[in-house]
C-alpha cells in the first residue's frame, strides 16, 4: 500500500533534531524493527503541529489514524487473549493500554523523544504527551507503508511484548480523578477541580485546571483539554497526598 506525501524542507527540519537523513532512517529502523519503504511518511510522522501548522507538514492526519489502528489491534488481542471477560472488563482493559501517559512513556523509552520534531521553545510540550502522539502517528505510517498484519505484529512485538504487563493492568486504576474522589469523600475533603486559565497557545487551546482541597491548592497541570489536565493535575495530587489504594 503506497501513500503520496507532500515533501517539504525535510534537510532542515532534521537539522532541527541534529542529525542527517541516513542516521534517521537508520534510527527508524531501530525503533520500528524493519526498514521502511515509504520514508516520507515516517519522516512526517515525526512532525508536530508546534513545528509545522500545515495539515500535510505535520503529524496530526497519521496520529488520528494510528490512533484508530492501535486501538483496533489492543481491542482484538484482548478479546482472544480473555475469551470469557465481558465488555466493561475488555474496554476498562483497553483504555489502560491506550492512555495518554502510558504511550507517552512507551515512547520515550523507544527513542521518540529525541526523534520528534517540536518547537523546543515551549517548555510545556516537553513534558507534554506529545511524544505518545508521536508514537501513534507512527503506527499510522505502518499500516499505510505495510498494511494491517504488519502493524499487528509492530503493534505486538514493539510495544505489548517489552512495555506492558498484563496482570499489573488488572489491578491498576487509571481513573485519577475517580481514586482522588474516592478518597475525599471517604475523609469528608472538599474536592474541587477549578480551571484557572483557558488560552490560545500554538493554534490550540490550553487548559490549567488546579486541584483545590478544603481550600487549598494541592496543585495544577495544564492540558489541550480540561478532561486530560483534570487526570494529570489528580494523579499528581494522589502522589503529593500519599494516597496509596484507599488510605490516606
Amino acid at each position: 500500500m503506497k501513500t503520496k506525501v507532500a515533501i517539504w524542507n525535510l534537510p532542515a527540519v532534521l537539522e532541527r533534531v541534529g542529525m542527517r537523513k541516513s542516521a534517521l532512517h537508520r534510527e527508524l529502523k531501530n525503533v520500528l524493527g524493519f526498514s521502511c519503504r515509504n520514508t516520507a511518511l515516517y519522516e512526517m510522522a515525526l512532525v508536530h503541529r508546534s513545528s509545522r501548522e500545515k495539515k500535510d507538514e505535520n503529524n496530526e492526519r497519521l496520529e488520528y489514524l494510528g490512533d484508530a489502528i492501535l486501538g483496533a489491534v489492543i481491542g482484538d488481542f484482548l478479546y482472544r487473549k480473555y475469551p470469557y471477560q465481558p465488555e466493561g472488563y475488555l474496554t476498562e482493559m483497553r483504555s489502560k493500554i491506550v492512555n495518554r501517559q502510558r504511550l507517552n512513556d512507551i515512547a520515550i523509552k523507544m527513542g521518540l523523544r529525541r526523534l520528534t520534531v517540536y518547537n523546543k521553545a515551549n517548555n510545556y510540550l516537553k513534558i507534554s504527551g506529545i511524544f505518545g502522539n508521536t508514537l501513534e502517528a507512527i503506527i499510522g505510517a505502518v499500516y499505510l507503508d505495510q498494511g494491517y498484519e504488519k502493524t499487528k505484529h509492530f503493534i505486538f512485538n514493539r510495544i505489548v511484548v517489552p512495555h506492558i504487563d498484563l496482570e499489573r493492568l488488572e489491578s491498576e486504576e487509571i481513573n485519577h480523578k475517580n481514586k482522588l474522589y474516592g478518597w475525599a469523600n471517604k475523609y469528608s475533603h472538599q474536592l474541587d477541580f477549578e480551571l484557572l486559565d483557558e488560552h490560545l497557545e500554538g493554534g490550540r487551546r490550553l487548559f490549567t485546571v488546579a486541584i483545590v482541597v478544603d481550600g487549598k491548592k494541592v496543585c495544577s497541570a495544564q492540558g489541550y483539554n480540561k478532561k486530560d489536565a483534570g487526570q494529570i493535575a489528580a494523579r499528581e495530587a494522589l502522589g503529593l497526598l500519599g494516597i496509596q489504594g484507599d488510605k490516606e
